[in-house]
């Protein structure tokens, strides 16, 4: 299957930002992150800093290589199984009832217990990864065909945007009203 140039751009533009963000909220805690990855309770405690370690840097690897022209169907491939590894790590917690860990999502101060609505965003996240891992046609890119990039991968950021901020915030907002 052959796509669009404007899809396939579009969809590796907006995982690579949301890898490299990822990323930089690990490198930047990366005793909190090492402690969210411990209390997943899926790695053997001797593995939980090598992957502490390991995993930003995994992240930083695929969304350049989404960036690349050559290596973009190898970092969609990475992200779609990278993406899956993350939901089925959220999935098996779920099914263990334990909904109170802090899903390792965003940064300090966004923490969020894990709930399925991060499954099903993270399966949208593994579609739009396909599509960047998928050939692209041969169709030229005039100014237009830009525009648009830049105009879906600016609202598909601002949109994943605004939802993990009412995620983040909804345990908050139901402690406000008393629920």
């Amino acid at each position: 299957m052959v796509i669009h140039p404007i899809l396939t751009l579009s969809a590796s533009l907006i995982v690579a930002v949301i890898l490299f963000a990822a990323a930089s909220h690990k490198l930047r805690a990366p005793l909190r992150f090492a402690r969210q990855l411990e209390d997943y309770d899926l790695l053997p405690p001797a593995a939980i800093a090598t992957a502490a370690r390991a995993v930003p840097l995994v992240e930083v690897l695929i969304a350049i290589a989404l960036l690349i022209p050559a290596g973009r169907a190898w970092g969609g491939a990475s992200a779609v199984l990278l993406l899956a590894v993350y939901t089925a790590a959220i999935a098996i917690n779920l099914r263990r009832g334990r909904r109170d860990i802090d899903c390792g999502c965003s940064g300090p101060g966004l923490e969020r217990p894990i709930t399925g609505a991060l499954v099903l965003r993270n399966t949208v996240l593994i579609a739009l990864a396909l599509l960047a891992a998928l050939p692209m046609s041969a169709a030229a890119l005039h100014g237009f065909g830009l525009f648009l990039i830049a105009a879906v991968v600016a609202a598909g950021l601002i949109l994943y945007t605004a939802i993990e901020g009412l995620a983040s915030n909804q345990p908050r907002l139901k402690s406000l009203s008393g629920r």
